[in-house]
């Protein structure tokens, strides 16, 4: 039996509902210890005076059951905008219901819509699931890219750094 939710994007009201699975999504990824950030951040940074990023929420009954949390990029080779999918979840007793491809599409369809180049997101290399779900919609998996990532006191450092003249 297919749920009857719905696809809509998240207000300023949603945003506790959006930590929540931030929190689980953290946690089915087994990175809980790395969720440092608050709801009153994410709500600044959702919908404050520069919103950084965008969210879709799956609601079933008026409950947040699921999420895709994106924002734009731009890809110089193609010089078009694109979207950057940073967070796709929907909680483990929703899913096999149709939930994650709708998000998935909702945003391809939106990414269509602005005049995109590409659409694009990273996955746990462990997570065979969202790995097959991925390339079951189309996805390309590009082995020869590498993640590289500068966070906490590694990011003040490499900021304090002078370029050799």
């Amino acid at each position: 039996m297919a749920l009857d939710f719905i696809l809509r994007f998240a207000t300023p009201d949603d945003v506790p509902a959006i930590f929540e699975l931030i929190k689980a999504l953290a946690e089915y990824e087994k990175l809980s210890d790395q969720v440092s950030g608050s709801v009153e951040e994410l709500k600044q940074h959702l919908f404050g005076e520069h919103p950084y990023a965008e969210v879709v929420l799956a609601e079933l009954e008026e409950k947040a059951v699921g999420f895709a949390l994106f924002f734009h990029n731009y890809s110089t080779f193609l010089t078009q905008p694109g979207i950057y999918l940073e967070d796709l979840f929907v909680l483990p007793e929703y899913r096999s219901q149709g939930i994650g491809k709708a998000l998935i599409v909702y945003v391809a369809q939106l990414a269509v819509f602005r005049g995109c180049g590409r659409f694009e997101w990273s996955v746990l290399d462990w997570n065979q699931p969202a790995i097959d779900f991925y390339k079951y919609m189309g996805a390309s998996l590009l082995e020869e890219w590498r993640i590289c990532r500068v966070t906490g006191e590694a990011l003040t450092q490499m900021s304090q750094q002078l370029p050799n003249r």
